[in-house]
């Protein structure tokens, strides 16, 4: 008779946990009952009561903890959303309120996620913050009293407004989900978004080599039409190299950056041109102090065009007497391109350093 009691209660268990599960997947599991992906509970109605400090702690990790209740900075360039380029809207991560949009998101630079302006300025507070030594103006969400980031006068038009807003105070709401988690009103709104998005489908490619990739790549970035850039290694025979092998000076890898660019919006003529302006292209294997043919001046061509404009661009300069002597630029068929480290990737940006080189546009 025990083994049969034990038995039903068991059956009854494994029965109500059944019961949970068909209702939680009615709902749409966890996040359409009102639970983001981190635990916090979140009000669709955006007019429930706030959870408790114990039960944020309970529930945030402690980076949101820090950053939303106790007024923290999240490390530039290790978060969650500093380079998201997906569609959709970002929400107050305890609330679940609107406050900024990826139609009004763009790189700054800063390496946090970085905003021209809220979706509803009712939603967000800003304050005058003393702190550290510095007159700031800190923003904050108006239900939750959450930190979020602060709000500078150096951005782009429209606005000239730049919110530095932490990722760990954010949920990201991608697009397609919008709907099904009661954003449905801003669907108009982020379908700017996605066609932003689905214009990158029509970038291209374009590889250099100029010396050192820290300062090649700070150069590139600052170029209107520039969408991205990668700094790495190419041009070699040796697989899979570090920065350690190609230092060797025996991988034939030169160091290059990979640029992403808006062929509507900047051309690859313009794109060698700034090429020329950045570097000694009559230096065999050196660019100043540095030397080693991974400095080798050359250009990784993607397509016949890149080929014809770059051999046409160098008889251009030649000709031109910019230069006394002679142009040594290599022009190669683009191989395989090997990222380099992470902490080789914009490498200017993350120790402050400012491009040496001046460009014209």
């Amino acid at each position: 008779m025990f083994r049969v009691g034990v038995l039903i209660v068991l059956f009854l268990l494994i029965a109500d946990l059944a019961i949970v599960s068909v209702v939680r997947a009615k709902n749409g599991g966890d996040t359409m009952n009102g639970r983001n992906e981190k635990g916090v509970q979140v009000s669709k109605e955006r007019g429930g009561a706030l959870p408790g400090d114990a039960e944020l702690k309970k529930n945030l990790t402690p980076e949101q903890y820090r950053v939303t209740r106790q007024n923290g900075t999240e490390t530039a360039f290790h978060n969650a959303y500093w380079d998201n380029k997906h569609p959709g809207i970002y929400v107050d991560l305890i609330t679940g309120d609107p406050v900024f949009s990826s139609t009004d998101k763009f790189d700054s630079g800063s390496g946090w996620p970085s905003f021209t302006a809220p979706i509803h300025e009712q939603n967000i507070v800003e304050k005058r913050d003393m702190s550290h030594g510095m007159a700031r103006t800190e923003v904050r969400a108006r239900k939750s009293d959450s930190h979020l980031g602060h709000v500078f006068d150096d951005g782009p038009a429209p606005t000239g407004l730049r919110y530095c807003i932490n990722s760990a105070a954010l949920r990201f709401v991608p697009f397609e989900d919008l709907e099904k988690e009661g954003y449905g009103q801003y669907l108009a709104l982020s379908r700017k978004g996605e066609k932003a998005a689905l214009s990158g489908l029509h970038t291209q490619i374009a590889t250099f080599g100029a010396g050192c990739f820290w300062g090649v790549e700070a150069a590139f970035r600052g170029v209107p039409g520039v969408v991205n850039t990668t700094v790495g290694y190419s041009g070699g025979n040796f697989p899979n190299p570090t920065y350690q092998d190609v230092c060797t000076d025996r991988t034939g890898h030169a160091e290059v950056v990979q640029v992403e660019y808006d062929p509507s919006k900047v051309s690859y003529e313009k794109l060698l041109d700034v090429f020329w302006q950045i570097h000694d292209p009559t230096t065999p294997n050196r660019q100043g102090p540095d030397v080693g043919a991974q400095y080798r001046s050359v250009v990784f061509f993607h397509t016949p065009e890149q080929e014809k404009a770059a051999h046409l661009s160098i008889e251009k300069i030649q000709s031109g007497g910019r230069f006394k002597r002679p142009i040594v630029t290599k022009i190669a068929k683009a191989l395989e391109f090997y990222k380099a480290e992470d902490y080789h990737q914009r490498y200017y940006e993350k120790k402050g350093i400012k491009p040496g080189c001046r460009i014209s546009f």
